[in-house]
């Protein structure tokens, strides 16, 4: 049985995952634990760092993970859901409630 691969970037300093978090809000509230950027390809995570934030890339690592991984790894850190990355360029992202 063949099972999709998604990569990750992670930080090497503290563990955490790269997340994108919605604007808005109050400022009394805490900030949302956000959504996981989750990426089809290896190379396009490197891209949408290189592209974004290149004085930060050393500082990520790829984390690959499979399909039956993603739902859990999302609920032990609390993510809202997930971001899609179709398109890290520029960025094109598709995003996903945990519900």
């Amino acid at each position: 049985m063949v099972s999709q691969l998604y990569y990750l970037l992670r930080s090497r300093a503290d563990g955490s995952y790269l997340v994108a978090r919605p604007h808005g809000g109050s400022p009394n509230q805490p900030l949302p634990t956000g959504f996981l950027l989750v990426f089809t390809a290896d190379y396009d995570a490197l891209s949408y760092l290189n592209a974004h934030a290149p004085e930060l890339s050393d500082k990520f690592a790829i984390e690959t993970i499979t399909t039956s991984s993603l739902k859990p790894l999302i609920s032990r850190w609390d993510f809202q859901g997930l971001g899609m990355v179709n398109d890290p360029r520029l960025p094109q992202v598709e995003f996903f409630n945990r519900s």
